[in-house]
């Protein structure tokens, strides 16, 4: 490939590269690898590089498509409408059976399972369904807020972290929630208690720093 092409693309990966995609891959030190090759293949595409919910996120005519993450056992990707996808090679399944209508999940565990042309195949074809308007809308329904008793019982320690804690979104307000229900160790809950604790009397959210 001729010198001039070559600085071409690499020019144009930088001009689309978010710094805070940069901060997240790094910070992800195990899957640092992996997700710098999958953000190299979703930046070869006419996908806009962002961060949202704290995690890369790659969108179309604002429309969001593909997410990527890393997480302790695997790293991957997530097709916003994945279920519309053909899926030729049965790498995608749904995470939440029951729960969870268009959202599909693809995992990585080691590089070598990363194959280029096939991450390129179906983040395309999600890339045609949106223009084609292929969607499932999220129900209006809103989600009870499940505090955890953990919360609760600082809440009645501190009264001024409790009003704190209603100055936030609904959105923001859940994120704190979720980041403690999902620990499965009583001990887990503790430290991100304490963690979140400390963000909420800054006024601070829980991912605002990846903003």
């Amino acid at each position: 490939m001729p010198s001039k092409i070559i600085s071409k693309r690499k020019n144009y990966l930088l001009h689309n590269m978010n710094s805070k995609v940069t901060i997240y891959i790094e910070e992800k030190k195990q899957w640092s690898l992996e997700l710098r090759v999958l953000r190299k293949i979703l930046l070869e595409l006419p996908l806009v590089e962002e961060i949202k919910w704290g995690v890369p996120a790659y969108t179309f005519n604002k429309e969001n498509i593909i997410g990527i993450a890393a997480f302790k056992e695997y790293c991957g990707l997530w097709f916003h409408q994945g279920v519309f996808l053909e899926d030729p090679y049965k790498v995608l399944y749904n995470a939440q059976e029951g729960k969870t209508k268009a959202l599909r999940q693809w995992r990585f565990k080691s590089l070598a399972e990363i194959n280029e042309n096939w991450v390129k195949e179906y983040a395309l074809e999600a890339i045609e369904n949106a223009k084609s308007g292929r969607k499932i809308k999220r129900s209006k329904e809103v989600k009870p807020l499940n505090l955890p008793k953990e919360l609760l019982k600082a809440f009645s320690k501190d009264d001024d972290l409790e009003k704190a804690f209603e100055t936030f979104t609904l959105s923001k307000k859940r994120q704190f929630v979720d980041y403690i229900n999902e620990a499965k160790r009583e001990s887990t809950k503790q430290k991100r208690l304490e963690q979140i604790i400390l963000l909420i009397k800054k006024g601070e959210g829980l991912y605002d720093k990846y903003k």
